[in-house]
């Protein structure tokens, strides 16, 4: 277990006079190198060290972890900077999101942790079952690993934990990217998940981040509105997100399009389950939906939910391109009166640049739009409303 250290024994990071401690103390979670005054001492703090973050006239503001190595050199832990991070102060938010979830869902597979919104910032948990599969994306969770691991069982009092090392988060923050088995074993065949009248195949070893995008949920939900009796197609569709919905809720049929053969492999053995014929192409979104506007397909109900195109600030403007043609493809595909769905998960893309970019594509396909609905991430991904991030994820449902 971590010892605990005295607040006088921790290192102090004071911010710039410049910067904002207004914003600090109303619950903005991070701090940026350029916010702060970072002599030698302070530059060779290891990652993951705890210390006390005064504002310029040397007033205590929180408790912060440090990563000098990162862009956010400092994460809030505690408004009270005498805390102690240790197996109980773990615990105690764990329970509190463990409350949440419990009262959302009848079953345990959700988004457990989401990071700053449930108070362990760049924490990711997600839950499948007895399993529980842990993204460390910030150093001081790397840290107090075998607290948190502690905390877990005695909390949630699941089986298995796993950590997955494959979040972006991790290399931005000088971390490795070794997957570990934390507690119990890993499973040795792809988990069975149960959504929206649906069966997913979920790999949590070796499937794209924790092996599930939970996030989704209700936007398969909503999306699933439109599937009866419906020509669907899913591109991106990872292990069948939409195009399972879709059949479960009654689609006359559904193709999903995805680059990885494993996701495919995956989407098809979930529609199996669900004794369900699911149409797949392996293959380059781009280019798949190129081919089919070629073959002249048309379908009732297009979603297109691709990877963040705009990660950061600097990609915003290729990754709204990209946007843009997205939906000028999609569209031509939709029938009359028919339903296209586009999908965001790049937080550098807000929803009214995101949105702009959708009827760009949408305009230049020759379509007229109708806007029906906006989603977003389910109450598992809960948004902190001081971190414009947490909103990442954006959903727009048209009518063609």
């Amino acid at each position: 277990m971590t010892a605990p250290v005295s607040a006088s024994d921790r290192p102090v990071l004071r911010l710039k006079p410049k910067a904002n401690a207004r914003a600090i103390r109303r619950g903005a979670p991070w701090v940026f190198d350029n916010e702060l005054v970072l002599d030698r001492r302070s530059k060779k703090l290891a990652p993951g060290t705890l210390a006390i973050l005064e504002d310029a006239e040397r007033k205590p503001l929180a408790l912060v972890a440090t990563n000098t190595n990162s862009r956010i050199v400092a994460r809030v832990l505690d408004r009270d900077f005498n805390a102690d991070i240790n197996v109980d102060w773990f615990a105690a938010r764990i329970r509190k999101a463990l409350d949440l979830r419990e009262r959302l869902y009848d079953a345990p597979f959700y988004r457990l942790v989401h990071a700053e919104s449930d108070g362990l910032p760049g924490l990711i948990i997600d839950r499948f079952g007895d399993t529980l599969v842990v993204q460390p994306n910030a150093a001081w969770a790397d840290r107090f690993l075998e607290d948190l691991t502690q905390a877990l069982i005695d909390v949630v009092g699941v089986s298995n934990i796993l950590k997955n090392s494959s979040g972006r988060g991790r290399g931005l923050e000088g971390l490795d990217d070794t997957d570990l088995v934390l507690h119990g074993a890993a499973p040795n065949t792809p988990v069975e998940v149960k959504m929206n009248g649906a069966i997913y195949m979920a790999d949590l070893t070796g499937g794209q981040k924790t092996g599930l995008f939970y996030d989704q949920r209700d936007n398969h939900g909503y999306a699933a509105k439109f599937a009866k009796d419906a020509r669907v197609l899913d591109v991106f569709s990872h292990v069948g997100g939409f195009a399972l919905a879709a059949l479960a809720n009654g689609a006359a049929s559904a193709m999903s399009v995805d680059g990885s053969a494993s996701a495919i492999a995956l989407a098809e053995e979930g529609a199996k389950r669900m004794g369900k014929v699911l149409d797949t192409r392996q293959g380059d979104a781009f280019d798949t939906l190129s081919a089919l506007n070629d073959e002249g397909a048309k379908f009732d109900v297009v979603i297109c939910d691709p990877p963040a195109f705009a990660p950061s600030k600097p990609a915003l403007e290729k990754g709204l391109r990209a946007y843009e043609r997205i939906a000028r493809l999609g569209a031509n595909l939709v029938a009359e009166d028919g339903y296209l769905v586009l999908c965001s998960c790049s937080h550098a893309a807000d929803m009214t640049s995101f949105t702009g970019a959708c009827l760009r594509g949408i305009g230049r396909s020759g379509r007229r739009a109708q806007l029906l609905h906006t989603g977003q991430a389910g109450a598992d991904h809960p948004l902190m409303p001081q971190l414009a991030e947490s909103g990442y994820l954006k959903a727009l449902f048209f009518r063609l």
